[in-house]
């Protein structure tokens, strides 16, 4: 991740551009979120797999399945 001063940092945000390289997104929350924590089995396989995408995107496992399940509910939060 890379740093720069908060004055950088808030000029480029309120200028429009991209700061997704200084912020550390594992540790984003959205405001009045719960959590609730769950167990997950996967094959052996899986995990590796996992891991080899963890190591590539510089992050943590819970980060990238938090990510990847919610990527995948956006759409579903239609009404039905």
């Amino acid at each position: 991740m890379k740093t720069i001063t908060a004055e950088e940092f808030d000029k480029k945000f309120d200028d429009g551009e991209d700061i997704s390289d200084y912020v550390d997104w594992s540790q984003a929350r959205r405001l009045g979120d719960v959590h609730e924590r769950i167990d997950l089995d996967l094959p052996i396989s899986a995990v590796l797999t996992l891991d080899t995408e963890v190591k590539r995107l510089g992050t943590t496992r819970q980060a990238l399945i938090q990510r990847w399940i919610e990527e995948r509910l956006e759409g579903l939060s239609e009404p039905r």
